[in-house]
């Protein structure tokens, strides 16, 4: 199979990006399969050991450099490409009022789909070869907050003060902490292997999202280091998180108790053993291919077009 992507970044992504690395994975993946995978992109982007094509991005009307012999394009972003050309659509984020998707459009849990009116989904996954397993104890001491912290839904502001309020320490991976504090660490936005170092540090995730979470990249990437994850009930939260691998909470004074004392022995092991056989790049490279199958011999992968279907808006607080 003949397949485009399009992303204006260089790839693979040097620092920060949870999508991007997804993106890059897939691609090596469709390649290692034997698919021709073509990029249209960031003249910087290096693919070396394998026969991936870029084609540098224009200035204006990328879609031009298409070949013409494309089977299917693949985008990652919200995007009509001009053209007879199949077009598959994946969205990571939450959709604004009134926004549509195209109806081959491919959302990251099912609770992602169903909240935009849809059904197509396939789970974010990794490449494991770049988490590094380390044999230790877990001493319910050390947590870790990773994600942008100045994005109010990710609710930075109640991993600090149930911290504090605990007397644990807190490590933010996507933000600084400017307050003088022996427990809030910031460790300023940061990827690749300082980010690794700060997680293998940290005993647990705290997660207190308050907005319908799509998938949250960050779960998975917790777990690939046996760390649980102490989750907010929202969005995909119970398709991911089991168990065995976290606890949900519904507020923040349950989210106190839980940091305050493990109500559970959790096994490191077993977490990256669950996340490996769950959330692996194969697994997600072989969802794509079976939707890309089902576009190319004339299906839709939704009964209609997507978009946001909840009466309040993807970006309001909800209750925590």
């Amino acid at each position: 199979m003949k397949i485009v992507f399009q992303h204006d970044h260089p790839l693979p992504v040097r620092a920060y990006g949870g999508i991007e690395r997804i993106l890059y994975w897939l691609m090596l993946e469709l390649d290692k399969q034997g698919h021709e995978v073509t990029l249209i992109g960031h003249k910087e982007s290096k693919f070396p050991g394998t026969r991936i094509k870029l084609i540098e991005k224009p200035e204006t009307n990328w879609f031009e450099s298409i070949p013409k012999d494309t089977d299917i394009i693949h985008l990652f972003y919200n995007f009509v490409v001009p053209g007879k050309i199949p077009t598959l659509t994946a969205i990571q984020g939450n959709g604004k009022p009134g926004e549509l998707f195209p109806i081959n459009t491919v959302f990251c849990s099912s609770k992602h789909a169903q909240n935009h009116g849809a059904s197509a989904f396939v789970h974010n996954a990794l490449d494991f070869n770049e988490y590094k397993f380390i044999e230790r104890p877990m001493n319910w001491d050390h947590f870790l907050f990773l994600a942008k912290a100045s994005w109010k839904v990710k609710n930075v502001k109640d991993a600090i003060s149930v911290c504090k309020k605990s007397h644990k320490h807190l490590h933010i991976a996507g933000g600084n902490y400017w307050w003088p504090s022996k427990y809030i660490h910031g460790h300023g936005i940061i990827g690749g292997e300082p980010k690794i170092k700060i997680m293998n540090q940290c005993d647990a995730l705290i997660w207190p999202v308050r907005w319908h979470e799509p998938f949250g990249i960050a779960i998975i990437e917790a777990m690939a280091l046996g760390l649980p994850v102490i989750a907010s009930p929202f969005g995909s939260h119970s398709e991911i998180i089991t168990e065995e691998t976290g606890i949900i909470v519904n507020n923040k004074n349950e989210l106190i108790e839980i940091v305050q004392t493990c109500p559970r022995q959790f096994n490191r092991n077993l977490i990256r053993k669950y996340v490996e056989n769950k959330f692996s790049i194969s697994k997600l490279c072989h969802k794509y291919i079976q939707y890309y199958e089902k576009i190319l011999s004339g299906e839709n992968l939704n009964h209609a077009q997507p978009q946001w279907s909840l009466k309040t808006e993807a970006q309001e607080l909800l209750s925590f």
